[in-house]
Order: C-alpha cells, then structure tokens, then sequence
C-alpha cells in the first residue's frame, strides 16, 4: 500500500486544476458525482460551497464529464479489494499519461487523488451515468475502464466482478460488455464474441455483424468528447477491425 498525499504530491497544480473544471464540467456536478465532487472542491478551495450543484437537462455528455466520470469508476475499481497499492497507482497514471498528456494527466491526478479518499456509492453513481450519458459514450468509458482494469497484464477476479457490475447498473448490454471485454481478455472464440456472433455464424452473418458493430463503435459517435477520447474510440475500432480480419483469413473470404 502507499501514502496517496505523497504518491500525487508532484507538481501538481491547483489554479490549472481550478480553471479545467471551471470550463469543462456540467451535468457530472449534480446527484451523486456532484455530492463526491462538493467534499473534493471543499478540500481544495474554501470558496467553493458543498453540495449546490443542479443538473439543467440533458445535453450530449461533453469531455469534463466523461473524464470525471471516468475517474469515479476508476476510484470504484481501485477500491474494490479494499485496498490500494502503489502498482496500481503506477499503472493508472501511466494510463492517464498515454492517453491525454503531462498536463491533463497532473489536474486528472489531483481529482483523482481527492476521490479515492470519499465513499463512493457505486450504484448510485452508475445510474446517473446512464441517465445522463449517451449510450456511446458509455461504451467508451467501459473500453477505457477495461483497459484500466488491465493495465498491469492482470485482471484481478475482483476488478472484474466490480467491471461487470458497474457495466449492469450503467445500462450496458450483457453482449456489449462481452464484445469489450474480449478485447482484453484473450480467450477462444474471442474474435467472434467481440462481433457479439458465434463461430457456427455464416460468412454472410459475419459481415453483417461486422457493419452493425462499425456502426456501434465508430469514433465519430464520440466527436464531441475532444480528441483524447476519440483516439482512444478509434483504438477500440482498430480492435473490431483486427478481430474481423482474423475472422476473414481463418475463413477465407474478402
């Protein structure tokens, strides 16, 4: 285990962090996220009041949503066997570096650091998600949690129960989750479970499932979540790509 004070302690800096959720959350600061988002803000700045957030209305889930959402579920899975060790904060944050830079990966940390010290009601928080997020873009929180969840080569049994759960109670369809959990966890078959088919599926059939799931994960779904995450989503789209092709040369077919 590992002191998180000392662990995030490195120049990180909190006017940066300021101005980032100033100008990049919305929906993510009313129910639940916004009551674990007050007690992270208190602690940061005396100024900021606790507690009177308000979600407006739906609007397309923008990037400062996501990426707190993102690191709620991150926190949840971290949490989930009852303790947290440096190894894993290590390959977090090597994560978050790979995939938005030095400098969003420092205010990212911070917020981070601040959430893995609440309680956190995992249901709760999934059913806000779902409520408010569209349904592409909760695939790619899912495809970034399991690339979390998998980042040290392991799955643990636990981080892939709380995966699963969290999939369940964010609406996520029980073949969606198999399709991106296929991505990282190799098995036989793994290739047809992430077209969501079967290998008794015809040559047609498998096409077909091929343009149905080039339509479901397409990065232009997630347009609107800024660049980091689109690269991400076309990551996932390689993914379906590479699984396709597998398919079609160990078939034989163009």
């Amino acid at each position: 285990m590992t002191n998180l004070p000392d662990f995030f302690s490195k120049n990180l800096s909190f006017n940066s962090f300021g101005k980032w959720v100033g100008g990049g959350v919305g929906w993510a600061l009313g129910g639940p996220i916004g009551a674990i988002l007050g007690f992270v803000f208190g602690s940061m700045y005396d100024s900021i009041q606790k507690g009177e957030y308000e979600y407006k209305g739906f609007t397309p889930t923008q990037e400062g949503d996501f990426k707190v959402s993102l690191l709620v579920m991150i926190a949840a899975i971290m949490k989930a066997d009852g303790k947290i060790m440096r190894s894993e904060l290590e390959y977090v944050k090597n994560f978050l570096y790979r995939r938005f830079g030095d400098a969003e990966t420092e205010r990212l940390l911070l917020l981070l650091r601040e959430i893995l010290n609440q309680d956190l009601d995992v249901d709760e928080i999934c059913e806000q998600i779902q409520e408010n997020m569209e349904y592409p873009s909760r695939l790619e929180l899912v495809h970034m949690l399991f690339g979390v969840a998998s980042a040290d080569g392991l799955m643990g049994h636990k981080e892939a129960e709380v995966l699963r759960h969290i999939c369940l109670r964010m609406g996520i369809r029980p073949r969606d989750f198999d399709s991106l959990s296929a991505m990282f966890v190799k098995e036989v078959d793994g290739s047809y479970k992430i077209l969501e088919i079967t290998p008794d599926a015809s040559d047609e059939d498998v096409k077909k499932a091929f343009r149905k799931m080039a339509l479901k994960y397409h990065p232009d779904k997630v347009t609107h979540l800024g660049e980091d995450i689109q690269h991400t989503s076309k990551e996932k789209f390689q993914q379906l790509n590479n699984a396709y092709n597998e398919i079609k040369q160990k078939r034989g077919f163009n």
